[in-house]
């Protein structure tokens, strides 16, 4: 089934991020941006018969029947999408379908991560998503691969950046310019979290490594925050307070969850996505005018640059050299900042990848507008290069 310009993102909402949050429950941060979502779209929560949620420690069961009784809505359709950093676009991909199969008309898809100062006694007890890894792990993993110290992504993903290094050849400048080009479009969009401190190429290379080769400044920082968007049919997002951002393609593929069973490290699941996403949505990797595409780490985008097709596999690092990736450059990359300058809040994070692709399409991203902005190509990757979600969106159906 095609879901070319049938549903369309109507509303986005989002909390700006910040390194802790302080009183808040996740459940109220949910409801939060979701009502917040609703209310852009210029929608009454009585016209939202679908929820899509992640699961959180406060319903680790039952979590969209936790969130419709607290926002007290009534829903047709309901459901959870655990798919770590790639739940933003898999909550919205399948939103599109059930909207398109007649399960339901308007879906709002929320997500947030919450985040408590330590105390000298130690962490608080948190309530953050499963998203950052909190959950009893009973899988082999935990037998065979944590005692050896293969624990968090930092290792994983420094694996795949040396053995991309050793297959293809890359510079350690190549990778800090996109950490560079993502802090000037940080410093054009108030709400991110390293907005008014740019960052050099030289600085980057000299920030310490934290797992060779990759330096603290190519790395995110986990902060708190909230997401969420509105989907609903195209018919009906035309009439709404905003031009809609009209969903024209979707693909998705899953691999693996431990690296230690990837395929391959340095060709990932992003390239059946992204094929399936344009295929459905008809258009070609030129006419894109922006990428909005997962960024924990600088070999993430790399990676996902190549294998969405925008570079030929090997030739990143001249992609990189070639391109200008600011938001008023050639290839207008992660506008808002991307995790690495806007901030990584969790699934949030994942999330505001999403809701940036609509705002440019909507023409709603004053400070980093890309100019002429019709088609947006947005990327949603979980785990260690796991699970990959890939979205086409447009102005026009």
């Amino acid at each position: 089934m095609s879901l070319r310009g049938k549903t369309a993102i109507a509303g986005i909402a989002e909390f700006r991020p910040s390194r802790y949050t302080e009183g808040q429950t996740t459940l109220g941060m949910l409801a939060t941006v979701a009502r917040d979502a609703i209310a852009d779209a210029g929608m009454e929560l009585g016209e939202v018969d679908g929820v899509i949620v992640e699961s959180f420690a406060e319903a680790p069961f039952m979590a969209p029947s936790t969130v419709v009784e607290y926002l007290g809505m009534r829903a047709r359709f309901a459901d959870v999408v655990d798919l770590g950093g790639a739940t933003g676009a898999g909550m919205v991909s399948r939103a599109a379908a059930a909207i398109a199969a007649g399960l339901c008309s308007t879906v709002v898809c929320t997500t947030a991560t919450r985040r408590e100062r330590r105390t000298t006694e130690g962490p608080k007890r948190s309530a953050q998503s499963g998203f950052a890894g909190r959950r009893i792990d009973r899988t082999p993993t935990s037998e065979f691969e944590t005692p050896y110290g293969a624990i968090g992504a930092n290792y994983g993903y420094a694996m795949i950046a040396n053995r991309y290094m050793y297959e293809h050849g890359l510079r350690p400048e190549q990778l800090a310019k996109i950490a560079v080009a993502q802090r000037y479009n940080a410093c054009h969009n108030p709400d991110a979290l390293f907005f008014g401190q740019p960052i050099t190429v030289e600085e980057v290379l000299s920030s310490p490594v934290v797992v060779d080769p990759l330096h603290l400044l190519e790395i995110v920082m986990p902060v708190a925050g909230a997401a969420a968007v509105v989907v609903t049919g195209a018919k009906r997002a035309a009439k709404l307070a905003h031009p809609p951002a009209y969903i024209l393609g979707a693909g998705e593929q899953t691999t693996h969850k431990s690296i230690a069973f990837a395929p391959s490290l340095t060709d990932s699941a992003i390239r059946a996505a992204a094929d399936a996403a344009f295929a459905m949505a008809g258009v070609r990797r030129k006419e894109i005018d922006v990428a909005s595409v997962y960024d924990c780490y600088t070999i993430t985008v790399l990676i996902s640059l190549e294998d969405a097709g925008f570079a030929k596999k090997g030739r990143g690092g001249k992609f990189v050299d070639d391109h200008n990736l600011q938001f008023d450059g050639d290839f207008p990359l992660n506008p808002h900042g991307g995790q690495l300058s806007f901030g990584q809040a969790g699934t949030a994070g994942g999330m505001s990848h999403v809701t940036e692709a609509a705002r440019q399409v909507m023409g709603r991203a004053p400070g980093r507008q890309v100019k002429r902005c019709e088609l947006a190509f947005v990327n949603g990757n979980g785990g260690i290069m796991s699970d990959q979600v890939s979205l086409i969106l447009g102005r026009n159906r």
